[in-house]
């Protein structure tokens, strides 16, 4: 990523979240998340990772304070405006959220289906994902068949299948083995070398350990900066 995109893709101001009865999962955080980056969030099981994440593409809203996804105030988008920012941002989440009862394929063509792709891109980019992750045996399975390492590595494809410009990735390796994490990885850097802004909350501190990227922490839902980044 070249230095002259410095244009922020996430903007918090003075966000907080509270859950019933009175539980503050994040609280005045402010943070700015420059187009490009990679950014790594860290803290506790708990923390307010997720819903960190999920305040960046509108499954949760905040309870005070200003979210901005590519400059564009997103508790104030709906609709078509939404659907189509939403096209912008990919998410793997923790839970995978895969259609148990459809094959590998075709849970990872939903993604650029909405963006009304020729067929024949569709299939040529689900081969190319699932090579990249070693799951091209499992093109034509069915995703309740598949362990949890193997779902997790699905989720991940669909995300990153219609090339967003913002990927959110909620505990990516928390199933897998050193070699997926690695290729896991490896697609991530990929898609940041193109110029994708991602974001990674994690538990595992191997994939951060011996990278130069930005490493935040979450705690009692505020965030802390425990390493600056450098842009690639």
């Amino acid at each position: 990523m070249s230095d002259q995109s410095t244009n922020a893709m996430v903007e918090l101001i003075k966000v907080s979240k509270t859950y019933r009865p009175n539980i503050r999962a994040l609280e005045d955080v402010s943070i700015s998340i420059r187009s490009g980056e990679m950014v790594f969030i860290t803290g506790r099981s708990g923390a307010g990772k997720t819903t960190f994440l999920k305040l960046l593409c509108k499954m949760e809203l905040p309870t005070k304070g200003l979210v901005e996804i590519d400059g564009l105030d997103i508790r104030k988008m709906q609709g078509k405006r939404l659907s189509l920012l939403r096209q912008q941002i990919g998410v793997a989440y923790q839970d995978f959220k895969l259609l148990t009862d459809r094959t590998v394929a075709e849970n990872i063509s939903i993604a650029m289906e909405v963006s009304y792709l020729k067929q024949q891109i569709v299939r040529k980019r689900v081969r190319a994902l699932l090579e990249e992750l070693d799951l091209s045996d499992k093109h034509s399975s069915m995703t309740g068949d598949l362990s949890r390492g193997e779902q997790q590595r699905v989720a991940l494809a669909r995300a990153v299948a219609n090339s967003p410009k913002l990927i959110l990735v909620d505990e990516p390796t928390g199933n897998l083995d050193a070699t997926s994490t690695g290729l896991v990885m490896d697609m991530l850097a990929a898609l940041n070398n193109s110029g994708a802004t991602i974001l990674i909350a994690t538990h595992d501190h191997t994939i951060y350990r011996d990278v130069d990227h930005r490493l935040l922490e979450l705690r009692s839902g505020q965030m802390h900066q425990l390493r600056d980044g450098v842009m690639q």
